[in-house]
């Protein structure tokens, strides 16, 4: 665990040494984290926004092709959101059970997850991106919640071209500010802050609109 931290809280840094290490092969790399991060429902503790950040703040210095960049992870991003929808909707109908006897894993929360993603699917589809952990398990669930995939589909490229675009722009643009490159750590941490405003504003209007009830 406290590698896993330094290694999130300095990025910037072993990404870069990375790159001196080892090349070309650092693109192999950034697309597998950034695939299994929005691809596989076991690793949403992969790092993402500030990988993306730092990827781009090395890539201002020239280490790195930012167009090729852009379009390497965001592949990775929309094929690991597809390979996600694809496992949920396989597999998910599978895990919750016709019956009612589990509080969690019941066919109600699974119609719900339908008639959600029927009625907002896109706009979480995008959203969610944006938000660290949830955005590992919005596509197992609209999947799994039999979103349908045409939907699907055109708001998943939509949102991982948005996500790397903004994330990786940044790096490009603000990483290496000495302000920003002598503080990544802290960076690092308001990334994933300003990551979870939306969640925590719609969970205050989920609790208002309860207790006006």
């Amino acid at each position: 665990m406290p590698d896993l931290i330094d290694l999130f809280l300095h990025l910037d840094v072993h990404l870069a040494e990375f790159v001196g290490r080892y090349g070309l092969w650092v693109y192999a790399l950034l697309f597998a984290i950034i695939f299994a991060e929005t691809g596989l429902v076991v690793t949403p503790f992969l790092p993402g926004d500030s990988l993306l950040f730092a990827a781009g703040a090395i890539a201002a210095t020239g280490a790195l092709d930012i167009r090729l960049l852009f379009f390497l992870l965001a592949g990775a991003a929309i094929l690991g959101n597809t390979v996600n929808y694809s496992v949920g909707h396989f597999i998910g109908p599978r895990v919750f059970r016709a019956d009612e006897t589990h509080p969690l894993l019941n066919r109600q929360h699974l119609d719900r997850a339908h008639a959600f993603f029927e009625k907002y699917g896109g706009m979480a589809v995008v959203l969610t991106r944006f938000v660290p952990i949830i955005r590992t398990f919005v596509p197992f669930v609209a999947g799994a919640g039999a979103m349908r995939y045409s939907a699907f589909a055109l708001f998943n490229i939509v949102g991982g071209v948005l996500w790397v675009g903004a994330c990786l722009g940044a790096g490009y643009a603000f990483g290496n500010v000495p302000v920003v490159k002598n503080n990544f750590s802290l960076v690092a941490i308001g990334i994933v802050a300003v990551s979870l405003i939306p969640m925590a504003v719609e969970w205050i209007r989920h609790r208002r609109k309860g207790a006006s009830a």
